[in-house]
């Protein structure tokens, strides 16, 4: 890669089919910083000159971005940050004393306690409409995982954001209903109960319980029931350590779950993993 004559920042480099393009960076710091690819000369330049005056003038601030700026949003923030902080990230974070900020867009922009800033120093978040994930061994994860938030969750009634933004993901801000495998809180009449199903082909109602820790344990005992009925389906069971071993079996004991369930037959199709 070579620095373009006469346009300091701006190198030119190659595609794999010979087509030539331009890369713009900068040194900040002592860090070398990538500002992005851009198909001219002179927008990677525009790119280099904005990060220079980002650099310079610490009253250029986030919201001073526009649709005009040839410089990557996130290049924006990530200047920024590194200038008033100190601290170089990856990812278009802004650092606060006690939480940070991370920004999807200018005007899309999540909330996080400070524990969770290597994380998602390292890891680039995704939206699809409120929905949240990032890339991890290979997979999409929800975000909502990361706080014991199970991905088939539903919003007020599983968990709760309790100052109501949904963008405010610092664990004082999140109340959990409902951390148990295949159980939902639901409300009716002013009553709270909790309704248990299993997904065979389709889901599968197990029952309705007046307690969360009865609900999980009917879950774990269907499971038990499919399984000792030949279906080979893998399901992970409810972790439950609140009650001690000879609690927990006399509520398994006792706990009844459905009629479909404790005879359901499988088949050839049921057995195939999802």
């Amino acid at each position: 890669m070579k620095e373009t004559m006469h346009l300091e920042g701006v190198y030119t480099a190659s595609k794999k089919n010979g087509e030539t393009y331009y890369r713009s960076s900068i040194t900040f710091r002592r860090k070398h910083i990538s500002l992005g690819s851009f198909s001219d000369a002179e927008s990677a330049h525009k790119a280099y000159k904005t990060a220079c005056e980002i650099i310079a003038d610490a009253n250029i601030n986030i919201i001073d971005y526009d649709s005009s700026k040839v410089l990557p949003f996130e290049k924006w923030v990530i200047l920024i940050n590194f200038r008033d902080n100190r601290i170089y990230l990856g990812n278009p974070i802004y650092v606060r004393p006690k939480f940070f900020y991370y920004y999807l867009s200018p005007d899309h922009v999540l909330k996080f306690d400070s524990d969770d800033l290597f994380y998602y120093s390292s890891h680039k978040i995704m939206a699809r409409g409120n929905h949240y994930f990032v890339a991890d061994y290979g997979m999409q994860v929800s975000i909502l995982s990361r706080y014991g938030i199970k991905s088939y969750a539903v919003p007020g009634a599983d968990y709760d954001f309790l100052n109501g933004d949904t963008t405010d993901f610092r664990r004082e801000n999140l109340a959990i209903h409902n951390t148990y495998h295949g159980v939902r809180c639901i409300t009716s009449k002013g009553k709270t109960k909790y309704y248990v199903r299993i997904h065979i082909n389709g889901y599968y109602h197990v029952g309705t319980y007046q307690d969360i820790l009865h609900a999980a344990i009917a879950y774990n005992k269907a499971v038990d029931v499919l399984h000792q009925h030949g279906l080979t389906k893998n399901f992970i069971p409810n972790y439950i350590d609140s009650i001690t071993p000879r609690e927990y079996a006399e509520i398994y004991s006792q706990i009844k779950i459905s009629p479909k369930i404790m005879e359901y037959k499988p088949t050839s199709q049921s057995n195939q993993s999802d």
